[in-house]
């Protein structure tokens, strides 16, 4: 399994036509991949809509960057895009595959970079930790990048910015969270992004 996270900075006042855009493009009949995720960045850098798709392999997801690279009117909203990066992805092994549902109205998206030879361990880390931590709220996905700098990012839905706060604080109070060892691979680079559910995002 493979994901893909585009995120799109989109120009003032543009946000409800890209989102239109999107929904068309990922239902053309050419599309690869699967639509898990589409959320507006609330808290953090604003004017960003992220899409998260899966594809069963290394070659769909090709294709479909392919389709978006030779476009001058990707995601159906290129005029209203004033800036497009791709993310690729493997999972963590541990996990089961995204599944869409109402898992939250508010989503955190979290991206840590990593020393060299930091993601065998972290992964370790996390499946240790993992278990406990999801009894307190659910995830939805943690991953590691396949190109680019060594560094994952992880998706966490909540009921609302108080309960996140609570929730962050009871799993730390516990001794669930941050997985033991994890920090230790950490460079110090990070960056999160709380981020709201758009109408066509599966992940609500």
């Amino acid at each position: 399994m493979r994901y893909e996270i585009a995120t799109l900075t989109v120009k003032l006042g543009k946000a409800a036509s890209v989102v239109a855009g999107i929904d068309a493009y990922v239902k053309a009949p050419e599309a690869k991949g699967t639509l898990l995720g589409c959320w507006t960045s609330e808290i953090g850098v604003l004017n960003e809509i992220f899409v998260l798709r899966g594809f069963p392999d290394d070659i769909e997801l090709q294709v479909e960057r392919q389709r978006a690279l030779d476009t001058t009117n990707p995601f159906g909203a290129g005029d209203d895009i004033a800036r497009l990066h791709f993310d690729s992805y493997a999972p963590f092994p541990f996990l089961p595959p995204v599944k869409p549902g109402k898992l939250g109205k508010v989503y955190e998206i979290r991206t840590y970079k990593l020393k060299p030879g930091g993601v065998p361990a972290t992964i370790a880390a996390w499946e240790a930790a993992v278990p406990e931590r999801v009894k307190l709220s659910p995830l939805v996905i943690a991953m590691h990048a396949l190109d680019g700098p060594p560094r994952f990012t992880h998706i966490w839905p909540f009921a609302s910015l108080d309960a996140r706060a609570s929730v962050r604080a009871d799993s730390v109070a516990k001794g669930i969270w941050p997985p033991k060892g994890g920090p230790e691979w950490l460079t110090g680079e990070m960056h999160s992004t709380i981020a709201l559910p758009t109408v066509i995002s599966p992940l609500s």
